[in-house]
């Protein structure tokens, strides 16, 4: 039976070093810094290739594994075919027996439930700002005046890449702004 360790950060920035601690008991120790939300987690791939029957699979928490509610039972699903169980060390849960298989899947659909709610009040805030006036996006790099100037000198026949370092902005934009309609 191998111990095997998966640890996962969601940014470059952050460090590894505390999940690396607590994973210390591990024989086999992958690792990531990607987001969670992202499908493209080649190490947790590589991790799930690798366990064999009889492995335990442990991490820190749920949410450094799964993604969603889905797709933390679609994990267990693979892991409980392969004869792995899965342990998580904060939320004290081990899936070798049925209390720890039921504490799994409660954790499991409480965090879903979270993140559903931090997305609805995220979407309410949005829709607030909206109505308070509020602009997303990327602000317009030039005036309407300077949108106007720079058409006058292409039109006097400018190159693209003098007006490009006149302006500071990449060739897609100068193209973007000469063909959007008159200011």
């Amino acid at each position: 039976m191998a111990r095997v360790g998966y640890a996962r950060v969601s940014s470059v920035g952050q460090s590894l070093d505390i999940q690396r601690e607590k994973l210390g008991v591990c024989d086999k120790l992958f690792e990531e810094k990607r987001s969670g939300t992202t499908d493209a987690r080649p190490m947790l791939k590589q991790c799930m290739e690798y366990v064999r029957e009889g492995d335990q699979l442990i991490v820190t928490r749920i949410d450094r594994l799964a993604r969603s509610t889905l797709h933390l039972c679609q994990i267990a699903e693979i892991l409980r075919n392969k004869g792995v169980d899965l342990v998580v060390l904060d939320q004290n849960i081990d899936t070798s027996d049925a209390t720890g298989r039921l504490l799994f899947n409660m954790l499991g659909a409480i965090g879903q439930f979270e993140t559903e709610i931090r997305a609805e009040r995220q979407m309410d805030g949005i829709k607030k700002a909206k109505d308070r006036g509020v602009k997303f996006g990327k602000r317009q790099a030039l005036s309407n005046d300077q949108i106007n100037a720079l058409r006058e000198k292409r039109e006097q026949g400018v190159l693209i890449k003098e007006l490009m370092v006149q302006y500071g902005l990449s060739k897609a934009t100068i193209y973007r702004y000469l063909s959007k309609k008159s200011a």
